[in-house]
C-alpha cells in the first residue's frame, strides 16, 4: 500500500488522484507518478509494463498501487543483490547516498591511500600546507584535510600551473565562510582545465562526502598526469607510430592507448614477446612492468630483472615496486593493487613512470621536421576543457579527431537545448563499410541543427566538420560555446528563449559598476581598456565587495602588471562562483569572444540569487559582517520577505557550522518542532524528491542554531543577523503558501492539528 506521504506526492502532482487514496492516474501520467515517487524506467519498459492495462486510458489507484508495490519489491531485490556482490570485494567498504533512496556508495580504500600518498609526495614541501600535510592515508583523515579548500587549490596547480592565482586564496584565520570561498574557487577553477562537477558542490566538500572527493581528486590528478602526453612535451612520441600511419593519426589516440603503444615499444626494444593490451589483467603478475622498468631505466640506476625470479603475484608485485622505487617512482600501486589488476591506480602508475622516464628520444631534423610538431592553441584548449567539463562523454583529447564523428556536438546541443536532437537520427555506433558516410551524415545533422538555433555557418559543412577543418571547426565550437553561456544568462535573467545581445551584456556591465560607484566602464568588447583587467576586478567587487584585496592591484601599464591583474582578476570571479574559461592571456591581448564569455559569466553569477530553482544545490549561504545589511544565499544587499525565506536558506545556514567538529547542534532534535512537509525541485531535472527525513533534522538543528545563536565560529564575523532569525521565526504557514500560489494551508490544518508556537513551517 502507499503510505500517506507518498499519497499526498501524489495528490499534489496529480489532480485525478484523491486525498484518500481514490481517484485514478491517466494512463500516460503512470510513468511521471512513478518518477514521483523514486521509481525512473526506461520509456520501452514502460510501454511494457503499460500494457496489463490495455486499452484503457484511466488507471485506477489500486492498479497503480500494486504496479508500484512490484516494482518496489524488484528494485529492492535488485538493491539487495547488488550490495552482496560489491561486499565480497576486499579493500572496499560503502556508504549510504545523502541524495537517493536505496543507494550506497562503494569505496576503495586503495584509491584513499594512493590519494594521499600523491599529496604528500608532491605538496609534502608547502609552507601554506604545513598545519594539514601530511595526510594519513587511513581512518577518513583525507576527507577533512580537503574541506578548508588548500590542498584542493594546490593540487588544481599542480595538475595545470598558474590556474589560480595563489594571492586569491584564503590562507589564514580560516573561518566556514572563508573556507567555502576556497572551495567554490577550486571548483570553478576545476571546471575550468576539464573537470566535469556536475552534482559536486562547496558543501559536499566541506563535509567531506567520500565518493565525490575521491571522484574529484582522481580528475584532477588525472589531467595533471596526462597534461604532457602529446608531441609538443615530448617530440619523440613520433618513435609510436606504427607503419603507415601519420602525425595525425597519432593525435587521434587517447592518452591511454598512447601509454599501452609506448610500454609495448619498450617491450619490443627489450626482446619481449609480450604485449599490453589493457591495465588490469595483463599487469597482474609483474612481468610486463619488471621488463618496462629495466628497458627505460637510466644507466647505474641499478633497476633489474631480480623480481622476474620471486614467487606468487603479491611477492612479485613488491619485489618490482623496489625497483621502481630506484627510479622514485613508486607512486600510486601497492603489491595488492598491482596484483589485483586496479585499472585506475594501474593508469596512474603507468603515466607516472611516462612522464618521469619517457625513454624516447627526440627526432633528428631529417626523421621528423619541426614544424609538424603542433602545439595545442590557447583557444582549442580553453574549447576542450569547456567540453569535457560539461560531461561529455568520450573525453575530448584532440579537437579535430574527437568531433568528426559528430556525436560529442549532440551532446552539446542537448545541454544548450534539451530536445533540440532527434537522436533516431544519430548513428552512434559505426561500422568500417558504412563508417564514414555515417559520420559525415552526423557532421551534416550538427550543422543543421547549429542553423536552427541561428548560428552563422555560411561555408561550413559537415563534410568540413569531419575532415577536422581547423577554422570551420572552430567556428561552430565558438557558437556553441557562446550560446551555452547566453543560455545560462538567459535562464539566471528569467528571459525565457530570448538570449541577452551583446550590447545587453556591455549596458549591463556599465550600469552595474554605476550602481556602486566604479567610475570604469566598456564601450564593447573590444575595448581597449579592458587589457589592465581593472574593469574586470571592479565589476567582481561591485557583485560581490570585499573579494578584491585592492593592494594587490597593480596600477602600471606593463604587460607583466596587466597579466598580473587578468590572473587575479580571473581566480577572484571564479571565487565568487562565476564558471569563468578564459584565460588572463585573452583579457590582456582583449580578445573579443573570451571577453564576452567573461562578463556574461559575471552577468549570470550577479542574477544567480533570483533564480533559486536554477542555482545549484551547494550554493553556499553567508552572511558578510563587514557590511551592514541582510544578505541572501549569494551575499547580495536583499530585504528579506519572511514568506519567502525558504528552507534551501535555512539548511545552509546550518552547513556553515555543521562542517565543524564542535558544532553545538550536529544531529540534534527537538521533538517539538514539527515540519509539515517539503518537497525540493531539482534544477536538472525538474523531478520531485521527497526529503522529510533529512529536512526535518536540518530544519531543526537551523532553530536550534536561532534560539542559541551559536555556530562554532568567531562571532563577531558570522553571527546570523538578527533580521534573519525574526524572518524565520515570522514565516507563518499561511502567508508562505499564499505568496508561493501553493495549496491553501487548510487542509494542512485538517490532517494535522498544531499549535502555532510548537510549529515551524517553510513552504518552498
Amino acid at each position: 500500500m502507499l503510505n500517506s506521504e507518498q499519497l499526498e506526492d501524489l495528490t499534489e502532482r496529480f489532480k485525478t488522484v484523491q486525498t484518500g487514496g481514490g481517484g485514478h492516474l491517466e494512463k500516460h501520467d503512470v510513468q511521471e507518478a512513478l518518477k514521483v515517487l523514486g521509481i525512473d524506467l526506461p520509456g520501452y519498459e514502460m510501454r511494457d509494463l503499460l500494457t496489463r492495462f490495455g486499452n484503457a486510458s484511466e488507471v485506477s489507484i489500486a492498479d497503480f498501487t500494486t504496479l508500484f508495490n512490484e516494482l518496489e519489491q524488484r528494485k529492492s531485490a535488485e538493491v539487495k543483490r547488488w550490495k552482496q556482490r560489491i561486499g565480497s570485494v576486499q579493500g572496499t567498504y560503502q556508504i549510504p547516498s545523502e541524495k537517493q533512496e536505496n543507494t550506497v556508495h562503494t569505496i576503495r580504500v586503495e584509491e584513499e591511500v594512493a590519494f594521499s600518498n600523491w599529496i604528500n609526495s608532491n605538496l609534502g614541501s608547502d609552507l601554506d600546507l604545513r598545519r594539514l600535510l601530511p595526510v594519513n592515508p587511513s581512518g577518513g583523515e583525507l576527507y577533512t584535510k580537503v574541506g578548508d579548500g588548500l590542498i584542493l587549490c594546490k593540487l588544481i596547480n599542480l595538475s595545470t600551473p598558474d590556474t589560480i592565482d595563489e594571492r586569491a586564496i584564503n590562507k589564514k584565520n580560516l573561518n566556514t565562510y572563508t573556507k567555502l570561498e576556497n572551495l567554490t574557487l577550486a571548483l570553478m577553477s576545476a571546471q575550468a582545465i576539464g573537470v566535469n562537477i556536475v552534482n559536486i558542490g562547496a558543501t559536499d566538500l566541506s563535509v567531506g562526502t567520500p565518493h565525490l572527493v575521491l571522484g574529484l581528486l582522481w580528475q584532477i590528478i588525472r589531467i595533471g598526469l596526462f597534461n604532457q602526453i602529446d608531441l609538443h612535451h615530448v617530440p619523440g612520441l613520433f618513435r609510436l607510430m606504427q607503419e603507415g600511419e601519420t602525425l595525425d593519426d597519432l593525435r587521434k589516440l587517447s592518452p591511454e592507448e598512447i601509454l599501452m603503444r609506448w610500454v609495448n615499444y619498450h617491450l619490443d626494444k627489450a626482446g619481449v614477446q609480450r604485449r599490453l593490451t589493457n591495465f588490469t589483467g595483463d599487469i597482474m603478475d609483474s612481468e610486463i612492468y619488471t621488463h618496462l622498468l629495466h628497458q627505460i631505466a637510466p644507466k647505474g640506476s641499478g633497476v633489474s630483472l631480480h623480481p622476474l625470479s620471486v614467487q606468487g603475484n603479491v611477492n612479485r608485485a613488491g619485489s618490482m615496486l623496489n625497483e621502481a622505487d630506484k627510479l622514485e617512482c613508486r607512486e600510486f600501486v601497492t603489491p595488492n593493487d598491482v596484483a589485483g589488476g586496479n585499472y585506475k591506480l594501474n593508469l596512474a602508475f603507468v603515466a607516472n613512470l611516462f612522464n618521469k622516464h619517457p625513454a624516447l628520444p627526440d627526432p633528428g631534423a631529417d626523421e621528423l621536421p619541426a614544424e609538424d610538431i603542433i602545439e595545442e592553441t590557447r583557444e582549442e584548449k580553453t574549447y576542450r576543457n569547456w567540453m569535457n567539463s560539461m560531461g561529455v562523454n568520450p573525453y575530448v583529447n584532440w579537437l579535430y579527431s574527437d568531433l568528426n564523428n559528430g556525436v560529442i556536438i549532440f551532446q552539446l546541443y542537448d545541454i544548450i537545448k534539451p530536445g533540440i536532437v532527434s537522436w533516431k537520427r544519430v548513428v552512434q555506433k559505426f561500422h568500417k563499410l558504412r563508417g564514414m558516410m555515417d559520420q559525415i551524415q552526423n557532421c551534416n545533422y550538427a550543422v543543421e541543427l547549429g542553423k536552427q538555433l541561428r548560428f552563422s555557418l555560411v561555408g561550413i559543412q559537415g563534410k568540413d566538420i569531419y575532415d577536422g577543418n581547423p577554422t570551420l571547426t572552430l567556428a561552430l565550437i565558438w557558437q556553441l560555446m557562446r550560446a551555452y553561456t547566453l543560455t545560462v544568462l538567459a535562464a539566471c535573467t528569467q528571459s525565457g528563449d530570448s538570449l541577452p545581445a551583446d550590447k545587453d551584456i556591455v549596458a549591463w556591465v556599465n550600469n552595474k559598476l554605476a550602481s556602486k560607484g566604479k567610475t570604469s566602464s566598456i564601450r564593447s568588447f573590444q575595448d581597449s581598456s579592458i587589457s589592465d583587467a581593472r574593469v574586470v576586478l571592479d565589476l567582481v567587487d561591485a557583485i560581490k565587495p570585499n573579494v578584491i584585496d585592492h593592494s594587490l592591484v597593480k596600477s602600471g601599464s606593463s604587460q607583466n602588471d596587466k597579466m598580473e591583474n587578468a590572473k587575479y582578476a580571473i581566480t577572484c570571479g571564479r571565487k565568487i562562483g562565476a564558471k569563468i574559461y578564459a584565460l588572463p592571456e585573452d583579457i590582456v591581448e582583449v580578445k573579443p569572444k573570451m571577453v564576452l564569455t567573461v562578463f556574461a559569466c559575471l552577468m549570470a553569477r550577479d542574477y544567480m540569487p533570483d533564480m533559486q530553482e536554477a542555482a545549484p544545490e551547494s550554493t553556499p549561504v553567508v552572511y558578510d559582517s563587514a557590511s551592514n545589511g541582510h544578505y541572501d544565499a549569494y551575499g547580495n544587499d536583499e530585504t528579506h520577505d519572511p514568506a519567502s525565506f525558504d528552507l534551501h536558506n535555512l539548511v545552509l545556514l546550518h552547513n556553515l557550522s555543521s562542517v565543524h567538529k564542535e558544532s553545538p547542534f550536529m544531529g540534534w532534535h527537538q521533538p517539538s518542532l514539527t515540519l509539515n512537509k517539503f518537497k525540493r525541485k531539482r534544477s536538472d531535472r525538474g523531478q520531485l524528491f521527497n526529503k522529510r527525513k533529512w529536512v526535518r533534522r536540518e530544519f531543526e538543528s537551523v532553530l536550534y542554531l536561532c534560539d542559541e545563536q551559536k555556530s562554532g565560529l568567531n562571532q563577531t564575523q558570522t553571527e546570523i543577523p538578527s533580521k534573519i532569525v525574526s524572518d524565520i521565526r515570522e514565516a507563518k504557514p499561511a502567508e508562505a503558501v499564499k505568496k508561493r500560489g501553493e495549496r491553501s494551508n487548510t487542509n494542512s490544518k485538517n490532517k494535522r492539528p498544531q499549535k502555532v508556537e510548537d510549529s515551524r513551517y517553510i513552504a518552498q
